[in-house]
């Protein structure tokens, strides 16, 4: 008989990489956040030898950053996207730069509207995302989804999210090596135009995430991170 090794994984999943991919609870009086949805149809999945946990965030100011904290500490990702929805886009959208102010052009689902307010007092003007989003946009589009590379993340929740991630993979010593970054998704053709079908979305997502593990090629700015 051969003995069993107890220090073995009690299954191949345990052994894998993380990663960690968020979208919002829906916000602005829709039913669904595509962003959700979104992610949440590849909680499971696993895209180059990593295994994609999905959590939702509360669409709240500051609630939304200690709910991602949380799951930071927990999973201990290697890779990190956020997801939020961007009505009127057509493509997933890439962010590059996460600036560090908030500033609401409605209330976020529990009533707050901070104007020209920081996300992190005393923070860096903005951070980059350490994604080689050239390289995620092509594979989205190689996989016949509509990608670009945009310049601003905006000034709501999701902004306030992606730079508040980017200040912790910057400063905490326990989340050292992670790589993160941001990406809107538009809205569902059931919701509004300009719309994309969440199976496409689902499909060109898996293939961003998989160029993301598999290439780390990026400007010198994205590598150097903060822009104080």
């Amino acid at each position: 008989m051969v003995a069993r090794n107890p220090a073995r994984p009690p299954s191949d999943t345990a052994a894998l990489h993380k990663v960690l991919l968020t979208g919002f609870e829906p916000f602005g009086g829709d039913a669904l956040n595509p962003s959700w949805l979104a992610a949440q149809a590849l909680h499971g999945r696993r895209i180059a030898g990593h295994q994609v946990v999905a959590a939702q965030l509360p669409t709240v100011f500051g609630a939304s950053l200690e709910r991602l904290d949380a799951l930071l500490h927990q999973h201990r990702p290697v890779l990190v996207v956020c997801l939020g929805l961007a009505a009127g886009r057509a493509a997933l959208s890439l962010e590059r730069v996460a600036i560090n102010v908030q500033d609401a052009r409605m209330p976020d689902n529990a009533g707050a509207e901070p104007v020209d307010a920081p996300v992190v007092p005393g923070g860096p003007a903005a951070y980059f995302s350490t994604l080689p989003i050239k390289a995620m946009r092509a594979a989205a589009q190689a996989a016949g989804v509509p990608a670009e590379v945009s310049q601003t993340a905006g000034t709501f929740v999701c902004n306030h999210v992606f730079y508040g991630l980017m200040h912790r993979l910057a400063t905490e010593p326990a989340l050292a090596g992670a790589r993160g970054g941001f990406v809107h998704v538009p809205l569902l053709p059931e919701q509004g135009t300009p719309g994309l079908a969440l199976e496409d979305q689902v499909k060109g997502l898996r293939a961003a995430i998989a160029a993301a593990l598999t290439q780390r090629e990026g400007d010198l700015r994205q590598a150097a991170g903060a822009i104080s």
